[in-house]
């Protein structure tokens, strides 16, 4: 499968799109505030970990994402152990944010 991307690297055959599921957030100590968190993405077909950070989550607006909420991602071409162009499949209710 090549999707439309003619073999792009991180694109089609093994290097995405995969699917998984947030299982961990942890503070790594960068950026500006000293406050960027990495996350860990479990791909759900292959049982693989792979790691982001909130640059790498593609949205409008605050870019946060949530323990157990499922995203569709591509694997790094440049550092296999990395999830790039990572988006939230389970968009949760506004409204949940300001109870």
């Amino acid at each position: 499968m090549n999707d439309d991307h003619n073999g792009e690297p991180g694109f089609g055959g093994s290097g995405g799109p995969r699917y998984g599921t947030i299982v961990n957030r942890r503070p790594s100590g960068g950026g500006a505030s000293g406050t960027v968190d990495t996350y860990v993405v479990r791909d759900t077909e292959q049982e693989r970990y792979y790691s982001f950070d909130y640059r790498q989550i593609v949205t409008e607006g605050f870019r946060t994402i949530r323990t157990g909420e499922r995203v569709r991602f591509h694997i790094s071409p440049q550092s296999p152990d990395r999830a790039e162009f990572v988006i939230r499949l389970d968009q949760p209710d506004p409204a949940e944010f300001y109870r």
